[in-house]
């Protein structure tokens, strides 16, 4: 797996501009696109040359997949395994505008996966009571 180019990264995230300011991160051999905290997209070069590559999810997969985008797979330990990301359409990279509606898309499915994460508030904890002292304690403390 090559490393992507930097400068590809940077044009991804004027791509991606129209959710938000994006900034991109090194992450496992290639770039984590985030905008807000929030991970919507990578670029990675998995051998085929370098793509970007969109967050979805299942609501989400069909557009991808009628407009021709692939999915990420990767192998591990021999086998293949993917993820909810999926390469963006040739056309979405010619220029912002076109890119827009895709880049929307995968900022609901990274806010969806972040609202699946996050933990219901935990009750507030119980403080320990005071313990009344016993008449023994207050005696031995009134002789003194």
């Amino acid at each position: 797996m090559a490393t992507p180019r930097p400068d590809f990264a940077d044009y991804c995230c004027e791509l991606l501009a129209s959710v938000g300011p994006c900034v991109h991160k090194r992450m496992f051999g290639g770039y984590g696109i985030s905008t807000g905290g929030l991970t919507i997209a990578w670029v990675v070069d998995l051998g085929a040359g370098e793509k970007l590559w969109l967050k979805a999810d299942e609501a989400t997969r069909s557009r991808y997949e009628a407009a021709g985008c692939e999915r990420f797979t990767y192998l591990a330990k021999g086998v293949e395994k993917s993820v909810n990301y999926y390469s963006a359409p040739e056309d979405a990279l010619e220029s912002p505008q076109l890119m827009a509606p895709w880049a929307r898309q995968a900022l609901d499915c990274a806010l969806k996966a972040a609202a699946g994460k996050a933990r219901p508030a935990r009750p507030a904890a119980r403080r320990p009571t005071a313990r009344k002292p016993s008449s023994t304690a207050s005696r031995k403390s009134a002789r003194g």
